[in-house]
């Protein structure tokens, strides 16, 4: 076996370790990071399909919920997935370099409260099949991108996406169908 193969298996491992169920025909990059730490937070699960691509300094963590990957799933560089309300991304989606899902939300105390005691609100994100989030795109959470949507760089999802909608801007709004 050559040396990058050696590197795929160890990275593998490592993420078996914490608890990480990966197919063997994933491609794993440099500094991939599971949260939680488990000294403070409820682990989670995260589950990863067949021939996924994981790029460098990605960080997906469930902070007690779940994060669900399908088949051929590409995560780009930097790309943040956090799951404590239940993160689903479907097969064969392309998402780019920094882009964020999300799937909590804190609540507004009144001023008398501190916002970081308050409990999140769990908003479950579902990414759809064949889906393409251009780089740096932010889907918030409680948010359905339909299949075969594509959303151009640097927008933020607040609102549901059709299926083979053309999504733009801040907040994100569909400016065409896929034909």
């Amino acid at each position: 076996m050559n040396s990058a193969g050696l590197i795929q298996r160890y990275r593998r491992w490592r993420l078996a370790r914490r608890g990480l169920r990966l197919d063997r025909s994933c491609f794993v990059g440099r500094l991939v990071s599971l949260g939680p730490w488990e000294k403070i937070h409820q682990p989670g699960t995260i589950e990863i399909g067949p021939e996924c691509e994981l790029g460098l300094c990605i960080e997906l963590n469930p902070w007690g919920g779940r994060i669900r990957i399908g088949r051929r799933v590409f995560l780009g560089p930097h790309v943040v997935i956090y799951g404590q309300g239940g993160v689903e991304i479907g097969d064969h989606s392309l998402i780019a370099a920094q882009c964020c899902i999300f799937s909590s939300n804190h609540t507004i105390p009144v001023p008398a409260k501190v916002i970081r005691d308050e409990p999140d609100i769990l908003l479950p994100t579902k990414i759809g099949r064949d889906v393409w989030l251009g780089a740096g795109v932010k889907v918030m959470g409680g948010v359905t991108v339909g299949d075969g949507c594509v959303v151009g760089a640097g927008a933020v999802v607040t609102e549901d996406l059709p299926s083979y909608s053309i999504a733009v801007g801040i907040p994100a709004k569909v400016v065409k169908q896929r034909k």
